[in-house]
């Protein structure tokens, strides 16, 4: 039998702080349209991404994706910078 292989979930955000060891913080902002009024607004995430090397740096654009459970919160590693 054929197995498809689940896609993990990929975001692009900004980092926000890199003061942790081997953790960054990064926002995701998306917009989503209200069900009754039709006005967009704009909804922001928090998420723990594992940055193995610290290269991440404050403000800068990354692209991460969904992992095993690293630690308590962080289940996100990062792909690019």
């Amino acid at each position: 039998m054929d197995q498809q292989l689940k896609q993990s979930r990929r975001f692009q955000g900004v980092v926000i702080s890199n003061a942790m060891e081997k953790t960054c913080v990064v926002r995701v902002e998306r917009t989503k349209v209200h069900p009754k009024y039709r006005k967009a607004y704009r909804v922001k995430r928090n998420f723990k991404v594992h940055d193995p090397e610290n290269e991440a740096r404050v403000g800068a654009v990354v692209h991460f994706e969904e992992c095993r459970p690293i630690s308590k919160e962080k289940r996100w590693r990062l792909l690019r910078s």
